[in-house]
Order: C-alpha cells, then sequence, then structure tokens
C-alpha cells in the first residue's frame, strides 16, 4: 500500500518570514529618507552637492549613505536626509 506523504516542512518558509518581518521592522523606525541614483562621475558630486545644499547635513543629517564604481565610469550612490529638520 503506497504511504499518503504528509505536509511539506515549512521550517525554511518560517525562518525566512520571521527574518523578513525583522527587516521590515528595523526599516520602519529608521525614518530616513533615501535615494539611490546611477550616473557618471561629474553628475553624481554635482547631485551629491544639490542634496547637501537643499539639506544641510548639520540639519537633516545628510549624507552619501554608499557608493560604488561601476563600469564605463558610472558611479551608483545611495543619498539618506531625514525628512525634516525638526
Amino acid at each position: 500500500m503506497a504511504k499518503i506523504p504528509g505536509p511539506p516542512p515549512f521550517e525554511g518558509l518560517k525562518r525566512r518570514i520571521a527574518r523578513h518581518r525583522a527587516e521590515a521592522s528595523a526599516r520602519q523606525k529608521d525614518h530616513f529618507i533615501r535615494e539611490t541614483y546611477r550616473m557618471g562621475l561629474t553628475e553624481a558630486r554635482a547631485k551629491a552637492r544639490e542634496w547637501f545644499d537643499e539639506y544641510p547635513k548639520a540639519a537633516y543629517w545628510t549624507e552619501v549613505e554608499s557608493w560604488r564604481q561601476l563600469e564605463g565610469d558610472q558611479i551608483e550612490f545611495t543619498m539618506r536626509r531625514l525628512p525634516s529638520a525638526d
């Protein structure tokens, strides 16, 4: 007689769901606004300067959160700031 298999194990799925919820919760507590750009070096410097001019570091905690150089002299970077200066 053939044995009917039981439900598939869900431990891996449960771990992934728990990890996703924990990461989402951490992101919600962050409150920073982020924008990621990909452009040439000169344009990237101008865009970062634009952010610092419009959202001064002292008031908005503006910073270049991450950056990396891609092929073709392209720069990918993420700018971060608080939503308001309050």
